[in-house]
């Protein structure tokens, strides 16, 4: 049964699961979710797909879930890719993907629609500047981690590098140059070497440049 994947190209974390589901393999295919009109707010998206209000979501027979660090870990467990080899790997698996959700992608995808996908009139500098500062530590984290490995944990692709990785691809500017954290950059070139990368917005349906 084809998985389907609520989502829109400019989602971060519906690209985590996007990319996962494309590299493992899986039968998937995006439903697209209008997002800048409003379609993740209205009554009937959130009494009927996601009473929180967001993407990704996804739908595997009578199995529905949502936030992407559950789905990754349900992808691993349901392909047997992306997990850790013992318990010990899984925590740690488990720990990236937390720290990510707290302190990485959620400090970068505010940054990156602020900048970008708000009225220019409504984009305060302290606030890009806050989310700046927050973001520039967590790179010199992850950058400092991955010095000397191959990968966030273990010896192969995981959900936490699933989990980190996909803001990092979004061609849009939002305070991140690769050149300026070597082991990020070869990190992402590691990810999108793997046979059947895509970027998001080839991989999902919404682009920046429908709104034009």
């Amino acid at each position: 049964m084809t998985i389907k994947l609520y989502c829109f190209g400019e989602s971060g974390h519906s690209y985590k699961v996007a990319l996962g589901l494309t590299l493992a393999g899986v039968e998937w295919e995006p439903v697209f979710v209008d997002f800048f009109n409003g379609e993740t707010r209205s009554p009937e998206y959130r009494s009927t797909v996601n009473e929180m209000g967001e993407v990704p979501v996804m739908v595997d027979g009578d199995v529905t879930l949502t936030q992407s660090g559950v789905i990754l870990d349900y992808l691993a467990e349901k392909t047997g890719k992306f997990g850790g080899k013992d318990k010990a790997e899984e925590r740690e698996i488990l720990r990236w993907v937390l720290w990510d959700n707290n302190k990485f992608s959620a400090m970068i995808g505010p940054a990156r629609f602020v900048q970008n996908f708000i009225p220019e009139d409504k984009r305060s500098p302290d606030v890009i500047g806050f989310l700046k500062g927050r973001n520039a530590g967590a790179y010199q984290i992850l950058d400092k981690h991955l010095e000397g490995r191959d990968w966030i944990v273990g010896d192969g692709l995981t959900a936490s590098d699933l989990s980190c990785c996909c803001y990092l691809y979004y061609p849009e500017p939002f305070g991140f140059e690769r050149a300026d954290y070597p082991n990020i950059d070869a990190w992402l070139t590691r990810i999108s070497d793997l046979p059947g990368w895509k970027s998001p917005y080839d991989l999902m349906p919404g682009n920046p440049s429908d709104r034009v």
